[in-house]
């Protein structure tokens, strides 16, 4: 009986925990993302024709891989909303994130593969220069911290879309039961101080504090007679 009553406590707490950590890892995938598409990602080189010389320019993570940017702000936007929302709701909030991992993996890996999404015309200092070859010098540590982020990131919506209906709405804890709820809440019971400042209290009126409040008083009707 005793295992029996203190089941459902740790499958609670384990609830929760799993909860905070879809929240943890969503945060810190966003997190990660957006750090790294504020970094330098590639050095881009210009060959030009003779005499021209090589032109070189520093492109950043969010011009390299546009979608680094607009991901990690979804994931910390899906890290919201998993406490807003719940059921159905929460499940969907699981999936988005999971392919918002894959689209962070699959931009790391297209970069590191030296698949750019740029081209002569990024580079502002070339112009239109005829002839002009880029040769790539990508810096692979922001591209393989993107990486990591959309594992994390696959990681907590799979944690969301296998568990994410048995935990807890935070929300709920903080809601007031209105009206509509039930009725009044039981009167509480009165103390001795309290029953003694009634009863002084009575006295100082008239009345006599022993009588039961409940009784009905006779009126004035039942209580005269008839004078002869």
């Amino acid at each position: 009986m005793a295992l029996t009553a203190g089941a459902p406590a740790p499958a609670a707490r384990r609830s929760r925990r799993e909860f905070g950590a879809a929240i943890a890892l969503a945060v810190v995938a966003g997190a990660l993302a957006l750090s790294a598409a504020g970094q330098t990602w590639v050095r881009l080189t210009a060959v030009r024709r003779p005499p021209l010389p090589p032109v070189t320019d520093a492109l950043s993570g969010g011009q390299v891989a546009p979608l680094v940017t607009a991901t990690g702000l979804l994931l910390l936007a899906a890290a919201v909303a998993l406490v807003a929302t719940r059921g159905a709701g929460r499940i969907a909030v699981g999936l988005l994130m999971a392919a918002a991992g894959g689209v962070l993996g699959w931009s790391g890996a297209r970069t590191l593969a030296g698949r750019l999404a740029v081209d002569v015309a990024t580079l502002s200092t070339v112009g239109s220069s005829p002839g002009v070859r880029l040769r790539p010098d990508v810096h692979t540590g922001w591209p393989v911290l993107v990486v990591v982020a959309g594992v994390v990131a696959v990681v907590a919506g799979g944690l969301v879309v296998l568990h994410g209906r048995g935990w807890p709405a935070m929300g709920r804890r903080y809601e007031r039961p209105g009206p509509a709820t039930g009725g009044t809440a039981p009167a509480r019971p009165q103390t001795d101080e309290e029953r003694a400042t009634a009863a002084w209290r009575a006295l100082d009126r008239g009345h006599d504090p022993t009588e039961d409040p409940t009784e009905g008083d006779p009126g004035p009707a039942a209580g005269t007679t008839t004078r002869g």
